[in-house]
Order: structure tokens, then sequence, then C-alpha cells
């Protein structure tokens, strides 16, 4: 006589009940996570924009002014003042949103400049997730 091999729905239950016990004890923290996540990869995405803006600066004297914008980082600008020099395809494939699919807001006068995401809100000011994020914070 062959004996048949498997599982009892008992067996299938308790295994259900501990990854259920499992999930829910962990859940917590990987969610929670999400938030500090955005805002490290917020940093993140300002410090390499930045690092577009310094090459831009090598090459044209001056950082891209308020009106010609981040986008003068992915097309050459129009507008005066025009660069000196531009980098064939650019300095960036594209301008980036925040990771809160938000533009980041970009100001200068061409000598200096201030890059920042609005956080979570999409608001000034704000705590943790909704804080803003500022270029010169760091």
């Amino acid at each position: 006589m062959r004996q048949q091999r498997g599982f009892t729905l008992i067996e299938i239950l308790v295994v259900v009940m501990i990854l259920g016990l499992l999930i829910s004890l962990a859940a917590p923290r990987i969610i929670g996570r999400t938030d500090d996540a955005r805002i490290t990869k917020a940093r993140a995405d300002i410090k390499a924009i930045e690092g577009a803006l310094n090459l831009y600066k090598l090459d044209s004297g001056s950082y891209p002014t308020t009106a010609q914008g981040l986008v003068a980082l992915v097309e050459r600008p129009d507008s005066d003042p025009a660069p000196r020099r531009w980098r064939d395809g650019g300095y960036l494939e594209r301008v980036p949103l925040d990771p809160w699919d938000s533009e980041l807001l970009y100001v200068s006068d061409g000598r200096q400049y201030v890059l920042r995401s609005l956080g979570a809100d999409g608001e000034e000011g704000g705590e943790a997730a909704d804080g803003d994020i500022d270029s010169r914070e760091f």
C-alpha cells in the first residue's frame, strides 16, 4: 500500500497564521520608512543637480538664471545670458521632479542659486516629510 504525502489542512493553516503574524510585525516598520526614503532621494537628487549646475557654470561662466531655469541643463538656453560654451547633449537627460512628483524650485541670479523641494505637502514650511528640502542646508 502506497502512502500519500502532502500537508494537512491544519499544517497549512498553522503556516498561514505564522506568516500573517510575521507580516503584521514587520509591515509597520517597512511602511513607515517610505517617507524617509523619499527625503533621502530628494537630497540625493538635489546634490546630483548641483553637480550639473556646477558643470554648467564651468562651461558658461554663470549658473542658469531663474528665467532660464533647470531646462538650461537639458536644452541650450536662448535667452540672455547665453552660455559661452554648452555641452552637447546637455548636463541632464531631463528636468527631474522631486520624489513627490512636483517640480523643484530654482532661483538664481547667475552668481548663486537656491534649489528646493517643498516636500510631500507641496507647500512651504512643514515638518518631517512635509518639510522643505533646501540646497543651502547641506
